[in-house]
């Protein structure tokens, strides 16, 4: 009898163990999810500020200083695209194609900047830098101007909900055209010829 008892415990035995080794590696799984999660920067769809900024509304004024000189939207003859960018961002990455063709053909048509948005820099943890910003450009050979905004001030005004967020403002200064999110060259391309 006690022989009979010891074979039928066996598979309990096993099948505890293997219960006790499932939910072990369930709880190492969510605390290795929760410190990834922790060190990655926050999604591409979030912003850490939100303008309610409308088409038709008069673009807020504002003056930067980028890699190419000072930019002073109230001294800008030409219709005006502005990118609120982040560093981090992989959408504001490869975002830059898209922006460096549209430099190259609309050249003295319209007037670029893109301003870093985000108190977050590349690393993800530390605060933005004009470090990072030069950077950034280096990195993806920006071809149009790129203003490092460290008390967020065209963010406040401009940013929607999410990196990159693209406005173009028309020669009378009212925003004719809002966009966050990576742009299609094709859309961008349309609604810049709307703007000039």
């Amino acid at each position: 009898m006690s022989a009979v008892r010891k074979q039928s415990s066996a598979p309990r035995d096993t099948r505890k163990l293997i219960l006790w080794a499932t939910v072990a590696v369930v709880v190492i799984a969510v605390i290795v999810g929760v410190g990834w999660a922790s060190r990655v920067p926050k999604a591409a769809s979030e912003a850490p500020i939100q303008a309610h900024l409308k088409v038709g509304d008069v673009a807020p004024t504002f003056s930067v200083a980028t890699n190419a000189g000072q930019f002073d939207l109230a001294q800008v003859s030409t219709p005006v695209l502005l990118e609120v960018f982040a560093t981090w961002c992989p959408h504001c990455q490869r975002e830059t194609a898209v922006l460096n063709q549209i430099a190259t053909k609309y050249a003295g048509k319209i007037a670029m900047v893109a301003v870093s948005g985000s108190p977050q820099g590349m690393d993800g943890s530390s605060a933005e830098t004009q470090s990072d910003v030069n950077t950034f450009g280096q990195q993806f050979a920006v071809r149009y101007p790129l203003a490092f905004d460290p008390e967020l001030k065209v963010a406040s005004q401009y940013l929607q909900g999410g990196f990159p967020t693209i406005v173009l403002i028309d020669k009378s200064k009212k925003v004719s055209w809002i966009k966050d999110g990576e742009v299609a060259a094709s859309d961008l391309e349309k609604a810049i010829k709307a703007t000039i």
